[in-house]
């Protein structure tokens, strides 16, 4: 296995339409071969358009209220297709956004779509291009959609690189799959990878934290606050360290419908990933494996399947 996670699975597709693929099918275009990352732009575009649907993204996009003129740096941009709506709005006021991503084929696919700046790197450890230096502590906001669980490594880190982006002033606002995301899915996983005597905690790639968890590895601290009205609606965990002031952080549960099925999600997220390393036939021994232990769970009577995400989204203010 890599000595680097990226982040997401090596196969996660982040933005894809509703195609249904088969094993074999994802391997018949050479398009949908995975670059050194593990990630396909293209087979991510097949697979999980959800991921960048208008219904799925308007919760962060929200809580991002991006305004025209602001400078947005978006940290796991994909193929680019929120980040495009991000540039709808802020290049009004002559703003401009920045896509990063771990995968030149993600990045690579983004320009293509129309994100102007774009490049790659790990925002564990963000390293700035030269054509993009002017803006070094100038970004009003650092964005993120469903990118961050896979920065296992070094959760802390990404807070360290929005540090050197942003101005004082300047915010980070994201979401990310939280604790108890793909719940059943990831244990049919863990069940199968033992079954073979190989360990899971080795091979899986996410980071899912609670948010009493994520408060602890980004050395963030909870508050307690009240509603809007005034209502105690119980104890909210916010982004509190000396640099950043919270603003919000939440836990939500989210069906999230598969449109290839649990057989192409795994293909998508988990192949190239979790099961990366593995021979093929082992791959798909256990692919075929969790997704028949994970029917009775994920498959409605129609045949349609879905997957219980919980999406932490959070938002806080450097000082």
């Amino acid at each position: 296995m890599p000595t680097e996670i990226p982040f997401r699975p090596s196969f996660v597709p982040r933005h894809t339409g509703g195609t249904n693929l088969t094993m074999n099918a994802t391997h018949e275009q050479s398009s949908d071969i995975p670059d050194a990352s593990g990630w396909s732009a293209s087979l991510y575009n097949k697979s999980a358009a959800f991921v960048y649907s208008p219904a799925f993204t308007a919760p962060v996009l929200e809580l991002l209220a991006a305004k025209p003129g602001e400078r947005v740096i978006d940290f796991g941009c994909g193929s680019g297709e929120v980040t495009l709506e991000i540039k709808k709005i802020v290049e009004q006021g002559g703003g401009v956004v920045v896509g990063v991503d771990f995968s030149e084929s993600m990045i690579a696919q983004a320009k293509a779509n129309g994100v102007e700046h774009a490049f790659v790197s790990d925002v564990q450890r963000l390293e700035i291009p030269r054509d993009v230096a002017h803006l070094h502590q100038r970004f009003d906001a650092v964005f993120s959609n469903a990118a961050l669980h896979w920065c296992k490594r070094d959760p802390a880190g990404v807070l360290e690189s929005a540090k050197k982006v942003l101005k004082p002033g300047g915010r980070i606002v994201g979401e990310m799959g939280g604790f108890m995301n793909c719940i059943g899915v990831r244990s049919a996983l863990h069940r199968a990878l033992r079954s073979r005597g190989q360990d899971p905690v080795l091979y899986d790639p996410w980071y899912f934290p609670s948010m009493e968890d994520y408060v602890k590895v980004s050395a963030l601290k909870p508050v307690q606050i009240y509603t809007e009205n005034d209502n105690w609606t119980g104890s909210w965990q916010l982004l509190v360290t000396a640099s950043f002031k919270p603003v919000h952080l939440s836990l939500t549960p989210r069906v999230t419908p598969l449109p290839s099925g649990l057989q192409g999600w795994l293909q998508l997220f988990v192949r190239h990933s979790f099961l990366m390393g593995l021979s093929d036939e082992m791959a798909e021994e256990i692919i075929e494996e969790v997704e028949e232990a994970c029917r009775i769970d994920c498959q409605d009577a129609s045949g349609k399947w879905a997957m219980v995400y919980m999406r932490l989204r959070f938002s806080a203010i450097l000082q």
